[in-house]
């Protein structure tokens, strides 16, 4: 009784607003920015309340008077409840991902966001490598676990590399000799996805071979593209006998480009790995920046040998 209550207060709310809303357009152009107030109060505490096809439908309700504002029928105050609608249809795409992938999907978003706050800090950075323009930092944190941050240059924009580090990384292992493959588990939405990853046992790999399973999350702000995993869990995935199971993140990569040329772009990558086993941290700390190092030079090979062909006729 009480859903179908509010369900009913939600329907008298919208139709109430709808004929308000009508009834100002056909008034003229002052009468509107107070209207509008008054379908905001009358609809915000049922919308706040509701879910499902009521929230749709205020969806839908905002979507029209998006489409008047659109061929120029009102013009909406900057305090327009439109926000609320928009927070609404969000809501709604998330109330429609199972469980699981909304774990996902917060766990992908909070491993970028502490990645960039441990990247952006100011404090406790030493020098570890500097070559060719290239920098390595590290830094201890709590627990005293150490992560290094690499600053480079590359010529691509930062779209170019989310493509090659992001949408194609299951390509990953054709042009870096230390991964021996990448897997894509699972997709959520376009910008988080799970994956399993295993090293390849190479002469140079000081810390042996490993796998990860990880999500991986990318998002955009501005010309920036921010790319943020972290170890996660997967029942139809525990940990393989033939492997060790290492642990990344959180972690990130920045890609912004670079003020004079927006086909290059500047290369921030925090790298934060737990490799478990038995190795001791003298040797592991030497081995994280020269994958580091690494990388970065296949990735450069990786974005040259792309070039002719970029420019051919």
């Amino acid at each position: 009784m009480e859903a179908l209550s509010s369900f009913l207060s939600f329907t008298v709310s919208i139709k109430a607003s709808r004929g308000l809303l009508l009834f100002a357009i056909s008034a003229g152009a002052n009468m509107l920015p107070a209207v509008l107030k008054l379908c905001c109060g009358i609809t915000y505490p049922h919308l706040r309340s509701m879910a499902g096809l009521q929230r749709a439908a205020l969806v839908a309700f905002g979507q029209e008077i998006a489409h008047w504002q659109s061929r120029g029928q009102i013009t909406l105050p900057a305090w327009s409840c439109l926000r609320w609608t928009e927070e609404a249809e969000s809501e709604q795409r998330t109330s429609v991902l199972a469980d699981e992938d909304v774990f996902y999907l917060r766990q992908g978003e909070k491993a970028l966001n502490e990645a960039l706050k441990i990247v952006e800090s100011k404090d406790g950075w030493t020098l570890e490598t500097a070559e060719n323009g290239d920098v390595i930092y590290s830094k201890v944190l709590t627990g005293s676990r150490r992560v290094f941050r690499l600053e480079a240059e590359l010529d691509a924009s930062p779209e170019e590399l989310q493509d090659i580090l992001f949408f194609r990384v299951e390509e990953m292992h054709e042009w870096n000799p230390s991964i021996r493959r990448i897997k894509v588990l699972k997709h959520v939405g376009r910008d988080t996805m799970v994956t399993h990853e295993v090293s390849a046992e190479t002469a140079g790999n000081l810390i042996g071979q490993r796998d990860f399973l990880s999500v991986r999350h990318s998002s955009k702000s501005g010309s920036r593209v921010y790319l943020g995993g972290a170890a996660t869990r997967l029942e139809s995935l525990p940990p393989q006998p033939e492997f060790v199971r290492a642990e990344d993140g959180p972690t990130c990569i920045i890609l912004q480009p670079l003020q004079d040329r927006s086909d290059r772009s500047r290369f921030i990558w925090l790298l934060n790995m737990d490799v478990k086993g038995w190795l001791p941290q003298s040797l592991v700390n030497k081995a994280l920046p020269r994958a580091q190092a690494d990388f970065t030079k296949h990735l450069r090979r990786r974005l040259a040998a792309q070039k002719p062909e970029n420019n051919r006729c």
